[in-house]
């Protein structure tokens, strides 16, 4: 008898098994830390980033200086993402041109910075169809307290139309944007 109850013919493929599946295990982690240590690449202190580009379709945000991309960040949207935002509770993110217009640090999510919608045309239409046309879109963190979870949430879109990134990406970019940047969100 084998220290696993086994029968000892077959201890010796438990073994193995065990043994592959540890391998595999660590490559995996391996690789996920070469992945995220890549993403990781600090930005230079003395760059100023003048825009923001959302690209909705490859859920990427990147931040610009003199239409050169500094950093590229994968996003999470609202659940449901295609299409302009109509109203509030659509959980669309909106398209257009906003500007960043102030910053948050005790929001419900992991840091926050507002962008500017509604606008007069977003009021206008949604007037026109006697809806609100809802509020506080945001670029944000992960829930509060939920932080650790962000490599299982960023795979999905799970915001109320807001523009959600990790913990550590959220303090990246409110360290690099300022007040008054422009962003451009697209389909």
């Amino acid at each position: 008898m084998s220290f696993f109850n086994i029968d000892s013919k077959y201890s010796h493929w438990l073994f193995i098994v065990i043994g592959l599946s540890l391998a595999i295990i660590t490559s995996t982690s391996v690789i996920a830390a070469e992945t995220t240590s890549e993403n990781k690449q600090t930005m230079p202190k003395s760059m100023m980033i003048d825009k923001v580009f959302v690209d909705k379709s490859a859920r990427t945000l990147q931040l610009l200086s003199d239409n050169e991309v500094i950093k590229s960040y994968h996003i999470a949207l609202g659940g449901s993402p295609i299409g302009h935002k109509q109203q509030q509770g659509d959980k669309r993110t909106p398209t257009g041109s906003y500007t960043l217009d102030y910053k948050n640090e005790k929001s419900k999510f992991y840091r926050s910075i507002h962008v500017s919608y509604p606008n007069a045309t977003d009021k206008d239409r949604a007037k026109s169809h006697g809806v609100s046309p809802g509020g506080d879109i945001m670029i944000h963190g992960q829930k509060n307290g939920f932080g650790h979870l962000a490599t299982v949430s960023q795979q999905r879109d799970w915001t109320d139309g807001c523009i959600a990134v990790t913990n550590d990406e959220m303090d990246e970019i409110m360290a690099a944007v300022e007040i008054g940047t422009p962003i451009e969100i697209v389909e």
